[in-house]
């Protein structure tokens, strides 16, 4: 019985500590090897572009209490270029189109019925395009909750893209003042520029993208994306793959969501939206996530309790690691600097979430979004 008991106890050891140091491992090549993404050091800034024509298309379905904001912002941007607002109405059941005229949108369309193959949004977009002059230089994609408090964003934003980008893309700042969003909405940016490294140029957040009219025909237009549900990624992958380059950082200057995700239930339904799209629905992807989210983010918390000190010694190694990559992101959003050490709960979370994005997958429930399925199996 005491041989058998000690063998146990030395399989869980080299297990413990073979976790510990994948974990440092891990943390150790995100630190060095991954961009510096954590570093944050992508950011918009102040300046000045010569003026072209530029069309802003805004999708808004049921945004009455939001649009006025985002149209009213853009309307009131400095700049020498010629700006056209266009928002695309998509089957709103409010007063979305009179509180997007009343702020100063040149043109307010009514959208169909989006035909089959479509998602709702795109199919908005693509509908706006479409009907609007092809001389545009650029076109800004914005939805409907995002606020353009500094005048010179669109100006540099242009300038941005004058140095040689075929699609500029801000990670908005997102609203953080509930407890829920304070604790979980930080992460969300860092897990996003983990996956989408801005000094790589990969990817883009679909809160603010400027594309030039030219790549945007080039790749065949919001057709090419018609069924992605994280559109814009795939507009950014459709723009590579195009030999186009992508931008993709913070800003400097205020760009910021008004959307609301007050409590913890609203934040997770908005990661369950789209996260096992992200997974391109592989149920194989998603036990890889389970358990390569719990390797690098969960790990310690195991370690910690595991009774072997090298393998506690790993563990808080990494965590501190962690806590101290995550610290950029919290200092921007300015929430208390006790939440870094969260990261190892925020993750488990954010899998939670991912998890039940599969289960709404499955069950004919995905992409849920004011009434509109849009990403269901059944």
């Amino acid at each position: 019985m005491l041989r058998r008991f000690c063998m146990i106890k030395s399989v869980n050891t080299v297990f413990a500590r073979a976790l510990g140091a994948t974990y440092v491992v891990i943390w150790a090549y995100l630190g060095g090897f991954r961009g510096a993404f954590w570093r944050l050091r992508e950011r918009l800034r102040e300046r000045d572009a010569p003026g072209v024509a530029v069309t802003v298309v805004i999708p808004a379905r049921n945004e009455q209490q939001l649009v006025g904001r985002t149209v009213a912002s853009l309307r009131a941007q400095r700049s020498d270029s010629s700006l056209r607002i266009v928002v695309a109405d998509d089957e709103s059941s409010d007063s979305t189109g009179e509180v997007a005229r009343a702020a100063g949108a040149n043109v307010v369309m009514r959208v169909g019925p989006r035909p089959p193959g479509w998602k709702g949004k795109l199919w908005a977009v693509a509908q706006a395009i479409g009907r609007e002059p092809t001389d545009s230089k650029y076109f800004l994609l914005t939805d409907a909750d995002i606020e353009y408090a500094s005048p010179l964003i669109l100006s540099s934003l242009l300038a941005q893209a004058g140095e040689g980008y075929d699609l500029v893309s801000v990670m908005v700042r997102l609203r953080c003042d509930s407890w829920a969003e304070k604790l979980l909405v930080p992460a969300f940016v860092f897990f996003f520029f983990k996956l989408y490294p801005p000094a790589w140029g990969t990817g883009a957040a679909g809160g603010c993208m400027l594309i030039r009219g030219e790549t945007l025909r080039a790749i065949g237009g919001i057709e090419s994306i018609r069924d992605a549900l994280i559109d814009d990624c795939a507009l950014a992958e459709r723009v590579r793959a195009a030999r186009g380059r992508v931008w993709l950082g913070v800003s400097d200057l205020e760009i910021r969501s008004v959307r609301e995700y007050g409590s913890a239930r609203e934040i997770r339904a908005m990661i369950a939206r789209s996260a096992f799209a992200q997974l391109n629905h592989s149920t194989l992807l998603l036990i890889g996530t389970v358990l390569g989210m719990f390797v690098t983010y969960m790990a310690p918390i195991v370690l910690v309790f595991s009774g072997d000190r090298l393998a506690v010694g790993l563990g808080l190694a990494g965590w501190i690691a962690s806590a101290a990559l995550f610290l950029p992101t919290v200092r921007m959003y300015g929430t208390p600097i006790w939440t870094v050490v969260c990261l190892p709960f925020i993750a488990a979370f954010y899998l939670v979430a991912t998890i039940e994005s599969a289960i709404n997958y499955w069950t004919g429930r995905g992409g849920a979004w004011k009434g509109r399925v849009q990403d269901g199996k059944i």
